[in-house]
Parts: structure tokens; C-alpha cells; sequence
């Protein structure tokens, strides 16, 4: 947690809030000084430093930012040697920082115990000004390259061997603006870069094992919304959601590729991985969380002296969202899960491992379903206290409304099932499903394929002939035949009487 706010620390020193356009009012290199402070203390940090004013000049020099490590009497500081606020003749001020800002990253969780990162941020052509007015300053921001390397680690005094540790973007530029509404400020930021490239080379001071890994984005593009309340209480993120915290963030690249290699208990696993392109977007605030992931043509390589042979797979999509409630309340609330592996294979010497006279169809295959529904909360998820009680009572930390699957998509070796269906959840019924609120709704589900499937698997040995006799026999119960060759259909109801069906046949 303190890592993170530190992060946001010295971002935004060198890009956080850094945005613009054209000023139509003036600001001052002291307002936009200020105005940096109050955004941290936002965040619960203690900003320090000493001003020197000489002509349009604002030198501020020995920065700390202090925080307090949540639910433990530690905290963090970060230091930073120096940047200039420059007034313009325009009205705008520049942000200026020297090619090399040495800083250090200090954290104390217990008494007695400290890690000090030693870091450096480099900048090569970076211009920054802001504009606008002091309620609503914007900032705009570019740079031919900016990095940030991790020089070097100790812990309670003892150095951890640290190879390297770095990030650099290249062709950086970006904007931001911040606006101070009735108490809440509004911060909007966009920035794009590319190539990324990264490293990280790392020795376990405990365990003795090592790290190296470097990776490369040939382009980037960032944004983000944040609502930001006077005060952010890092210990009660229920009542900083309470007060209008919620933020809304995004990244989308373009060609990315990563390589790394693990040494330990003289054990080696190399691997690589490269992607076409994809996205991460993740949103918080009193109405919930979200988190979506998705990548394009994906290319994984894995060897290791623990292997028989080098693993190598791919899929052309891959794909995760999740949505759901964090705060209690009386009135149902939205959920939703879908995931996808779309068109995934798997080279031909792990097909050969259990089908090496090919009689399986090797076409892509496909994982996908969409799940949505409703349901009440009873506790706030981010309440420690509410949490740790509900684990000692046992209770139910909420129920659920309705459930709607969307759609199903299951295909491999030459068979595909589909689905989709809905259901409604009746609470005050908890008998009739053994503890279990009564359902009332149907799935429909279509399987093609299924049985060539089942016949290759018994060719192969894979399956005996009783057992598939047995299979056979259950598909029946359940399904029946529907159009075209090789395909079943079944229709799975439970109806208000807290009847099962199968296709119209009670099974209940």
C-alpha cells in the first residue's frame, strides 16, 4: 500500500496531473506548488520542502512525502533533491527538473524495521507547463524519453542484490486536467508512449533464487478519472467512498513482448511471451468494482530442465471482466463474470504426447461464458472489521436475485456445446433446495459433435466401451435430438413448483 501511494507520489512530480492547453487566466508558480501539496494530502501524505522565490523563478528543493503505513504504526517517505516553477510571460508556468532526480523511497512497517530504495528518474527533452486558473488548472506534457531505475535496495541494513529494475518510456505525451468542484476534485489524464521497455533482474536475499526478466510495448496509451474527496482515509476506504472517492483507468497497448528466466534449487524455466495488442480497464467507487482484461494473438514458449520437451501455446483472444457490488444496501445491485480463451492451440508435440495418430481434430479451441445477475449486499466488503466478523460468525455476506447466462461456448477436438439460460432466486425458500434459495428459470443447451467425439476417444482407448454405453445412456435422459448431423439439444427448466424438468420430462 505505501509502495503504491509512493508511486502516485512521484508520478505525479513528474507527470501526475500534468496536462493543458491554452491558459485564459493566469496561474502562479506558487498556486500550482500548492495546489501539488493539497493533492497529495488527498492521499494522507505530509508534503515538505524548501522554497527559495528569485524573480519568476519558484526553486523548491528537498522535497519529502510522508504517509502512514495503514493499520500498522510504520510509514513511507519519499525525497526528491529539487525542481523549478517557472512563470511565463503567458500566464503559464513551467515545471522544470534536472536531466538526473536522485530519490529515495524509505519505509518503516515495524519500529527498527526500514527498506530504503535508492531510485533515479531520468528525463531527456521534457517541457511541462500548466495553465488555466487555480480552480481548474490543466497541464500539458512531453518528453523524447523518461525513466525510472531502482539503484539500489536494503533491508533492516542488509543489501539486496539488485541487477537491474528500471522502466523507460520513450516519445512521452500526454495532459491532464484538475478541477476543484464543491469540495471534490476532478482529475482527467491521457498520456500515450511507445516503445516501452522494462527490465528486472533480482536475487532472493532469503531463498537464494533469481529473477531476470525484460520486456518491450511498441505503444502505449493511458487514461484516467478520478474524483478525489478533501480527504481519502487509507484505513476506512468505506467512508472515502462515502465522501465521492471513485476512479476510472485504462491502457491499451500495442505489441508487446516479455522474456524472463527463474533460477532456483538448481532448477531452470525460461520462457517468452508476445501479444498482438490488448487493454486493461479497471473502476472503482461507491457503485462498485470493475476490472476488464483482454489481449490479441498470443504467443507463449516455456522450457525448463524440469520439462521433456519446450511447451509452446497460443490463442488468437483471451479475455476476463468482472463486476461487482462493495457496499451494503437494501436495494439489488449488478454483478457480471465472463471469460474467454478464443481459437487456443497447442503445438504439435503436445498433441503427439496422447494422440499421436492424429484421429482428434486439431482446430482451435474455444472457452468462453457470460455471466449477470442480481443480488444484496448485507456488509461492506471494504470494511476490515465487518469482514473479519463475518469470517468468525460464518453468516451469509449477501444474497442473490437473479442469475443470466448469457452465453457458453465450450469447443474442442470436433465438438461444440453452446448455451445460455436465466434464473430467478426466490430467498425466503430455503427448503426445498437443501439451504439453497429455490430457482425458478430454464438453460437451453445444443451439442454438436459430441458424439464423433466420444467414438474417437473410445478408438483411441481413451474410453471404454461400457462407459460410454453408460454416457450414452445419461446424455439420453437429458437431451434429445435436434437438427443436423450429430446434434443434441436439451432444455434444463425448474418451474415455480420447485419442479426439475429435462426437455419437458420431470426429473424432480
Amino acid at each position: 500500500m505505501a509502495a503504491s501511494h509512493s508511486l502516485i507520489a512521484s508520478a505525479t512530480l513528474v507527470s501526475v496531473a500534468l496536462s493543458g492547453s491554452a491558459a485564459l487566466a493566469d496561474v502562479t508558480a506558487d498556486q500550482v506548488w500548492q495546489d501539488w501539496k493539497a493533492y497529495l494530502t488527498t492521499f494522507g501524505y505530509e508534503v515538505t520542502g524548501d522554497e527559495q522565490q528569485s524573480g519568476n523563478t519558484l526553486a523548491i528543493s528537498n522535497i519529502a512525502m510522508t504517509v502512514t503505513v495503514p493499520d500498522t504504526s510504520g510509514f513511507a517517505t519519499l525525497r526528491m533533491n529539487r525542481m523549478e516553477l517557472i512563470e511565463n510571460a503567458d500566464g503559464t508556468v513551467s515545471v522544470v527538473l534536472p536531466a538526473t532526480t536522485p530519490m529515495a523511497l524509505i519505509t518503516e512497517v515495524e519500529p527498527g524495521k526500514t527498506a530504503t530504495a535508492t531510485m533515479e528518474i531520468a528525463q531527456s527533452g521534457l517541457v511541462m507547463t500548466v495553465s488555466g486558473t487555480p480552480d481548474a488548472m490543466q497541464y500539458a506534457y512531453g518528453a523524447k524519453e523518461i525513466s525510472l531505475g531502482l539503484n539500489a535496495l536494503d533491508v533492516d541494513g542488509e543489501a539486496v542484490d539488485i541487477g537491474a529494475a528500471s522502466i523507460a518510456l520513450a516519445n512521452v505525451k500526454g495532459s491532464s486536467q484538475s478541477v476543484d468542484a464543491g469540495g471534490i476534485r476532478d482529475v482527467r489524464q491521457k498520456m500515450t508512449a511507445g516503445p516501452v521497455t522494462y527490465k528486472l533482474d533480482f536475487t532472493d536475499p532469503t531463498e537464494g533464487g533469481h529473477l531476470a526478466m525484460t520486456g518491450a510495448i511498441a505503444a502505449a496509451a493511458f487514461d484516467g478519472d478520478v474524483s478525489l474527496p478533501p480527504m481519502i482515509d487509507n484505513s476506512d476506504m468505506v467512508a472515502s467512498l462515502e465522501a465521492g472517492f471513485r476512479f476510472d483507468s485504462g491502457m491499451t497497448y500495442e505489441d508487446a513482448s516479455v522474456a524472463y528466466r527463474i533460477e532456483g534449487d538448481g532448477d531452470t524455466l525460461e520462457g517468452t511471451s508476445t501479444s498482438a495488442g490488448g487493454g486493461l480497464r479497471s473502476v472503482f467507487g461507491p457503485d462498485g468494482l470493475e476490472y476488464e482484461a483482454e489481449g490479441r494473438d498470443i504467443s507463449i514458449a516455456v522450457t525448463g530442465n524440469e520439462l521433456p520437451f519446450p511447451v509452446t501455446f497460443g490463442m488468437a483472444r483471451s479475455g476476463f471482466r468482472m463486476q461487482m457490488p462493495v457496499a451494503q444496501g437494501e436495494e439489488t445491485q449488478d454483478f457480471a463474470i465472463a471469460m474467454e480463451f478464443g481459437d487456443f492451440t497447442l503445438s504439435d508435440m503436445i498433441w503427439s504426447l496422447f494422440d499421436p495418430a492424429g484421429q482428434l481434430p486439431r482446430d482451435p479451441a474455444t472457452i468462453a461464458f457470460d455471466l449477470t445477475g442480481k443480488g444484496r449486499l448485507f456488509v461492506d466488503l471494504m470494511d476490515p472489521e465487518q469482514m473479519e466478523d463475518l469470517g468468525t460468525s460464518g453468516d451469509t455476506p449477501g444474497e442473490l436475485e437473479s442469475l443470466s447466462l448469457n452465453s457458453l461456448t465450450v469447443a474442442a477436438a470436433g465438438a461444440t456445446l453452446t448455451g445460455d439460460g436465466a434464473f430467478t432466486f426466490d430467498n425466503s425458500d430455503l427448503t426445498s433446495f437443501d439451504g439453497v434459495p429455490a430457482p425458478e428459470g430454464a438453460v437451453d443447451l445444443k451439442l454438436v459433435g459430441g458424439n464423433g467425439l466420444l467414438d474417437r476417444l473410445i478408438a483411441m482407448g481413451f474410453v471404454p466401451q461400457d462407459q460410454a454405453m453408460v454416457a450414452r445412456m445419461m446424455v439420453g435422459m437429458f437431451a434429445v435430438v435436434g437438427e443436423g448431423e450429430d446434434t443434441l439439444n436439451s432444455r434444463i427448466e425448474v418451474n415455480d413448483q420447485g419442479h426439475v424438468l429435462a426437455n419437458g420430462q420431470r426429473l424432480r
